[in-house]
């Protein structure tokens, strides 16, 4: 039936919920790709013989395939633009660095596109708050206090906190840090913060 593969992609999308992302699926793309190929040609060749032959009854098969050609279109944007909307929030979620799982569900040019995004942000954050600049991805929601609890989870090297201490972070391993300085790092998965 026509136009099923491209609702099968939305309807991925849709399964995993906000904040998940399914695997790339070149394959429904693909087949996706090729359906409309066809479609188009056999609207090319319909077309041709309704001109020089004068035959309207391909006429409602023509529009029926056209039809089908533009929603099509409008599933496989709705893919790659959900996809999209997912990929810049995980950038917010987990920083400049994302983990090898969700990685691994990207193409080559979502990885591109992350890059650039990932670029442009720091290039605006730059340019706020004098020397600096000021980053806006962190505390995104108000925090409850200034400094936090947090649990190392694995074995990270030594970190420097503002006033110039340098804390070795050891897995298990449990310190009283701020919390804008060890945000990423939790979002990492490198540090947990403990609620007491």
């Amino acid at each position: 039936m026509f136009c099923e593969k491209a609702i099968e992609l939305i309807r991925e999308l849709q399964r995993m919920g906000d904040g998940q992302l399914p695997a790339f699926n070149e394959d429904g793309i693909r087949q996706v790709l090729e359906e409309m190929k066809a479609l188009y040609e056999q609207n090319q060749s319909d077309v041709n013989e309704a001109k020089s032959e004068g035959r309207s009854e391909l006429i409602p098969a023509i529009k029926f395939r056209h039809c089908c050609l533009l929603r099509n279109q409008r599933c496989i944007s709705a893919y790659l633009y959900d996809r999209l909307l997912r990929i810049r929030a995980l950038r917010w979620e987990y920083g400049s660095v994302l983990p090898t799982n969700i990685r691994f569900h990207l193409c080559a040019e979502e990885l591109e596109w992350f890059n650039q995004y990932k670029k442009s942000l720091a290039t605006f954050m730059r340019s706020l708050g004098g020397e600096e600049g000021l980053d806006i991805t962190q505390d995104v929601k108000p925090p409850k206090s200034l400094y936090i609890e947090v649990r190392c989870l694995k074995d990270h090297g030594e970190f420097e906190i503002d006033d110039g201490t340098i804390i070795l972070l050891k897995k298990n391993s449990q310190h009283f840090l701020p919390r804008w300085k060890c945000e990423q790092l939790i979002r990492q998965g490198v540090l947990e913060h403990v609620m007491s």
